[in-house]
Formats: C-alpha cells, structure tokens, sequence
C-alpha cells in the first residue's frame, strides 16, 4: 500500500502545515506550476517527489519535470499532467492521452479548482487537488490525500489549509 499525499499549483509557496499533513504519506505528487526550484528542493527532501511541470515553471523546473508523466503505481496505471481538464471537459491533448483506456487514475492542476471525479466512460478517477499556493482566484488552500493498494484508490480526504492570506 502506498499513501499519496497531492499538491499542485503552489506557485512559488509552500505552507509549513503541508509537512504536517503529508508526514504519514510514502510519496509526493505535484500536479505542476511549482513556482520555484526552492519549494522542489524542499519536497524533495522530505519525501520522494513525482511531478510534472505547469506553465508557470522556468525553464530549471522544466528540464527536471516532464510535460506528462505515466508511471504504474501498485496495480493503478497513473497519467499526470498540468493542464488536462476533467470529465466532460477534458484538455484536447489530455483527451487524446485518455481514449486508449491505459489510465485508471488521471491527476491535473492548473485550474486551482480541487476535483474528484469518476469517469464511467473511460474507468477513470480524475483528480486535481485544487490550489496549495498564494496566487491564483481560488479562496482557500487545499491537498488531497489518499491510498492506492493493488488495484484500489481509497481513503480519499481533501485537505483545507486556509485562505489565500
């Protein structure tokens, strides 16, 4: 089993308490727009880091991280990407990545908008944890945590941080 703690779109910012709350997680996920190279070197040293660069990244962040990124975690095929959409509304690029079915997880930012979705179309659980960072629209911080064990994703909790101040 394997605990997952998710962020994106921190933007150069990263809250103290996302420590805290990721500190019984095995690994990282963020879901692009880090902001800064700083904030990665921190998550990096605090848990082994998965992610994929958002269009906000210099280019450092953008030799370090992929566009997309697909990886197998336990028996669950993940597709990770900055800017792909949800359901109903995939991103044209995401929507072409999606239609061969490899994926049972697919994990977006971009929007600040936190989303989990399920995708009967394609047996897909679409996930974007919102916002983590200062920048951006949304009024609140927020991370999801969750679990993959063999071919299950559970145990799914949003975490609120604060506002944006």
């Amino acid at each position: 089993m394997k605990k997952i703690g998710l962020i994106s779109d921190t933007h150069g910012y990263l809250d103290d308490a996302v420590f805290r709350h990721f500190e019984s997680c095995d690994e990282v996920w963020h879901a692009g727009d880090f902001g800064s190279m700083e904030l990665v070197e921190k998550l990096e040293a605090f848990r082994p880091l998965r992610g994929v660069f958002g269009n906000i990244d210099g280019q450092e962040a953008r030799n370090r991280f992929p566009e997309i990124l697909r990886w197998d975690c336990e028996e669950v095929p993940v597709l990770m990407m900055h800017i792909g959409g949800y359901p109903g509304r995939y991103a044209k690029a995401a929507k072409a990545l999606l239609k061969d079915r490899s994926a049972r997880l697919f994990i977006t930012g971009h929007s600040h908008i936190l989303k989990v979705m399920f995708d009967p179309g394609i047996d897909c659980l679409h996930m974007n944890p919102g916002a983590a960072g200062r920048q951006g629209w949304h009024k609140v911080r927020t991370l999801l945590r969750f679990s993959i064990e063999g071919k299950d994703i559970r145990d799914c909790e949003v975490i609120e941080l604060a506002g944006r101040w």
